[in-house]
C-alpha cells in the first residue's frame, strides 16, 4: 500500500503543475485514510439496554419515585438521545466525510426516529390525556414538533439542536409525572390509549414488512377496496402489479427496519412495565412478550460485509426476507394483542 501511494505521488510530480497536484493528491489520501476507519467505526449501531432497569436507576439519581409512565417517557428521550450521542453522533445531516457516504446508519436512524416521533404523538394525543376534551400537556406541545422537524437540516436550524429542545421538554414532563404533589402532568395507562398507538405501530411494520419482501420481486393483486362493496378510490388501479426495491435501496430498507425495530424492542419493554395491569387484565402480557421476542431476533449480529440479496431458495442468504420474516411475526403478534385489548 504504502508503495502504491509513494508511486502515484511521484507519476504526479512528473506531470505539469506536479507540486500542486502532489499536495491536492495528499489531501485526498489523507481524508480516506482517516475516513476509512472512521466510517467503519461511526456504522456500528449502539448496543441494546434494558430501558426499565435504567428508568429506576435515572429517578434514583434525580431523587424522585417511578410513577406510572415515567419508564415509557425515559426510553423514548433515551432512545432519541442515542441518536444524537452515539459515535459520529447525528449523521443523516452530516455534508462532509466520512458521514456524507454512511447510508446505512442514517436510513437505521431514520428508522429509530419514526418510531419515536409515533410515540411523541401518542403521548401528546392519548397517553397524557384523560378524555378526547381534555387539554394538552404543554411540554408535549413541544416535544412531538421539535422531533418532527426536518432530519435532513445541517445549518440554522441544526437539526440537532430542534431534537434536543424536544428532549428538554419531554424532561420536564418525565419529572412532573414523578412529582406526587400535582396532578397536571399525568400518564393514564388505559387499554384503549395502548390499542390506538398499537395500530400506529401495525402499519409501520405491516409497510416494512412489504418493502423488505419486495427485495427479490413480487406480483401482487390489488386489494385495496377487499370487503366493502360499496368502496371506492380517487384513480383507477391495475388488478395486478409487479413491486420490487431497486438494487441500490435494498440495504437502506434492511437498515430502517432494523433500527425502528430496535426502538420498537426498547419502547415495548417499557410499555410492558407502565402498562402492567392492563396487560394483565385482559391476560395479554405474555402476547407482548412474544412480540419483544421476535423484535430480538431482528437486532443478531450480521456477519455478512454487504445486505445479500439471494432469491426465496437460491443458493444465496437474503437478508431482507429473514427481516421481513421477523417484522411479519412481531406484526401479526401485535394485530391479536390490539383484539385482545378491545375484546379481552
Amino acid at each position: 500500500m504504502g508503495f502504491l501511494v509513494d508511486w502515484c505521488l511521484d507519476s504526479w510530480d512528473n506531470m505539469p503543475g506536479g507540486k500542486i497536484s502532489r499536495a491536492v493528491l495528499s489531501v485526498v489520501l489523507l481524508v480516506l485514510v482517516i475516513s476509512l476507519p472512521l466510517g467503519v467505526y461511526w456504522s456500528i449501531t449502539p448496543n441494546s439496554f434494558e430501558p426499565v432497569d435504567e428508568a429506576k436507576l435515572d429517578a434514583e439519581t434525580r431523587g424522585v419515585k417511578v410513577t406510572t409512565g415515567y419508564s415509557s417517557v425515559y426510553t423514548l428521550h433515551r432512545v432519541v438521545d442515542t441518536l444524537l450521542h452515539k459515535p459520529g453522533g447525528y449523521i443523516t445531516n452530516d455534508k462532509l466525510p466520512p458521514g456524507l457516504w454512511l447510508d446505512n446508519i442514517s436510513n437505521w436512524e431514520y428508522g429509530v426516529l419514526i418510531q419515536s416521533r409515533d410515540l411523541a404523538r401518542a403521548m401528546r394525543k392519548d397517553f397524557s390525556r384523560s378524555q378526547s376534551q381534555s387539554v394538552e400537556y404543554p411540554a408535549l406541545t413541544v416535544t412531538e414538533p421539535q422531533l418532527n422537524f426536518d432530519s435532513n437540516s445541517w445549518l440554522i436550524p441544526s437539526t440537532e439542536s430542534q431534537y434536543k429542545e424536544g428532549l428538554e421538554a419531554l424532561v420536564s414532563y418525565q419529572l412532573a409525572l414523578a412529582n406526587t404533589e400535582q396532578s397536571e402532568a399525568q400518564f393514564f395507562a388505559r387499554a384503549d390509549n395502548l390499542n390506538n398507538w398499537l395500530g400506529d405501530v401495525q402499519t409501520r411494520l405491516g409497510s416494512l414488512s412489504q418493502r423488505l419482501s419486495a427485495s427479490v420481486g413480487q406480483k401482487r393483486l390489488n386489494t385495496d377496496l377487499a370487503g366493502d362493496t360499496a368502496a371506492e378510490q380517487s384513480t383507477q388501479a391495475t388488478n395486478e402489479t409487479e413491486v420490487k426495491t431497486p438494487w441500490l435501496e435494498i440495504d437502506d430498507v434492511f437498515y430502517e427496519a432494523r433500527g425502528s425495530a430496535w426502538a420498537l424492542l426498547h419502547i415495548l419493554k417499557a410499555i410492558e412495565h407502565d402498562f402492567g395491569p392492563v396487560l394483565d387484565k385482559k391476560n395479554a402480557r405474555v402476547s407482548l412478550r412474544q412480540i419483544i421476542r421476535e423484535l430480538e431476533a431482528t437486532q443478531e449480529t450480521v456477519w455478512s460485509p454487504v445486505i445479500l440479496n439471494g432469491g426465496g431458495f437460491g443458493l444465496f442468504a437474503n437478508h431482507s426476507l429473514v427481516m421481513a420474516n421477523y417484522i411479519s411475526r412481531a406484526n401479526a403478534s401485535i394485530i391479536d394483542l390490539r383484539e385482545l385489548l378491545a375484546n379481552g
